[in-house]
């Protein structure tokens, strides 16, 4: 997919969100002509910092088209020290697709403690779900649910595995790091429900590589980042309307400069 057309993306692990630097990113990507729009309109939203230690605060970030989804709700979990970071969660509203309202929670999990912060996920699920009255769904992030970090054992401790509801778009054999030798599949999509599956264009679902895509160096792919985004298309709700495309960029580690961040949008 072309990442221009890309009508949302989610940035987390932004250790620096500056209001300077976040306008120049909106600003750069609102520039840019897409075949549908004649100019684009990007909004961004932020959690605050996040994190135990004030030299690793992280936030959440949201970069949407404005004219294609609105952000109608927030909402920052609090889960009293279960999480390193506490998802940021945002409700969106969309005519342009089939799925007109639905909740986006990420989560970079801390990888020492992998199996607890994702099976906690399950909590937000029911509290945001009942908040808003929307069982619509979807986790993204690099929940280090991959390799070392978790064995087969732990997925039986890990209630968004266990629950068959939730469906898990990007799979154990994918592989979300730039590291073609790693084969890891740390950076997760994960949706509740057949509603939210049945509005994702099938086989959507997967990491982009965005080195190739873009004919970067290793050495300013790495400058970017050390993993891959990962990607989903939800269906149009027109017959006629080309599918809208749901970018979700996976971890981008360090916002480091107005190039490392408006080259993928």
């Amino acid at each position: 997919m072309n990442t221009t057309e890309a009508n949302f993306t989610k940035i987390q692990a932004a250790v620096t969100t500056s209001s300077p630097l976040m306008s120049a990113v909106v600003v750069s990507a609102s520039n840019r002509r897409g075949f549908r729009y004649e100019r684009n309109r990007f909004v961004a939203v932020t959690s605050k910092g996040l994190g135990n230690a004030s030299d690793d605060m992280q936030q959440y970030v949201y970069i949407y088209r404005s004219q294609v989804v609105t952000a109608s709700s927030m909402y920052q979990y609090s889960s009293k020290k279960v999480f390193l970071r506490d998802p940021f969660v945002v409700r969106f509203k969309s005519n342009k697709t089939d799925i007109k309202d639905f909740i986006l929670v990420p989560l970079h999990s801390d990888p020492d403690n992998v199996v607890t912060e994702v099976d906690k996920l399950y909590d937000v699920f029911v509290d945001v779900s009942q908040k808003w009255n929307n069982t619509n769904v979807m986790f993204l992030g690099d929940f280090h649910t991959a390799c070392g970090y978790i064995t087969r054992m732990d997925k039986r401790n890990i209630r968004l595995f266990t629950n068959s509801s939730f469906i898990w778009m990007i799979k154990d054999r994918d592989d979300t790091t730039v590291d073609s030798k790693a084969a890891c599949a740390y950076d997760r999509i994960v949706v509740y429900g057949g509603t939210f599956l049945k509005a994702i264009e099938p086989f959507s679902a997967k990491a982009f590589n965005f080195g190739e895509h873009f004919k970067l160096s290793m050495a300013k792919v790495l400058e970017v980042s050390d993993h891959l985004p990962v990607e989903v298309t939800l269906k149009g709700a027109a017959p006629l309307l080309q599918a809208t495309p749901l970018l979700v960029l996976g971890v981008w580690v360090v916002l480091q400069s107005f190039l490392s961040a408006s080259v993928l949008l």
